[in-house]
C-alpha cells in the first residue's frame, strides 16, 4: 500500500498538537508499560500497522516480554499473564475505542475505577483517545509500517 502523503509534514501544527498531548499522557505518571500495552491494544483494534509496530517496539524497549506482546490481542484468554490493573486498562481501552458499538459499559467503568483514581482515569482515557487520533491519521493517509525506531519522536515531542 502506498502512502497518500506525509500528514506530519503537511500539517506540522496538527502533529505538534498531538505530540504535546502525548507528552502530557506520557509524563502523567501512569506506568509506561501499561500505557504501551493500552496503546498497542487500541492500535490493534483499529488496524493501524504503523502504530502497532511503534507500540510493540516501544514496549519491548521498555522491557515487555514477547509472550505478553503477542498475547495482548487475546488478553481475555491469557488473563493470567496480565495484572488486574492491566486487564482493567485493556478493557477500558476496548470500551473507549469501540464506543461506536454502544455506550461505554458500566462494567468497564467500574473495573477501571477499582484501579485508577478519577484523574488517572482521565489520563488513561486521553492516552486511548490520542492513540485513536494517531491511528486514524496514519490509516487515512496510509503511513507505512516498519521503519519506526524506539524513541524517535522524543525530540519532536519536546519541541
Amino acid at each position: 500500500m502506498t502512502a497518500r502523503f506525509d500528514w506530519f509534514k503537511a500539517s506540522p501544527a496538527a502533529a505538534q498538537a498531538l505530540l504535546k498531548l502525548q507528552v502530557y499522557v506520557n509524563d502523567f505518571g501512569l506506568d509506561h508499560t501499561l500505557l504501551e500495552l493500552v496503546k498497542l491494544r487500541t492500535s490493534q483494534i483499529n488496524g493501524c500497522g504503523y502504530c502497532i509496530d511503534m507500540h510493540s517496539k516501544d514496549a519491548r524497549s521498555a522491557g515487555e516480554t514477547e509472550q505478553r506482546l503477542h498475547l495482548v490481542i487475546a488478553w481475555h484468554e491469557a488473563a493470567h499473564l496480565f495484572s488486574e490493573k492491566e486487564q482493567a486498562a485493556l478493557a477500558w481501552a476496548e470500551a473507549i475505542t469501540n464506543v461506536a458499538d454502544g455506550r461505554v459499559p458500566d462494567e468497564a467503568y467500574a473495573r477501571a475505577r477499582t484501579h485508577f483514581s478519577e484523574v488517572e482515569l482521565v489520563a488513561l482515557t486521553l492516552a486511548i483517545s490520542s492513540t485513536n487520533a494517531w491511528n486514524r491519521l496514519n490509516i487515512a493517509f496510509r503511513k507505512p509500517a516498519g521503519d519506526y525506531q524506539p524513541g524517535m519522536f522524543k525530540t519532536a515531542q519536546r519541541a
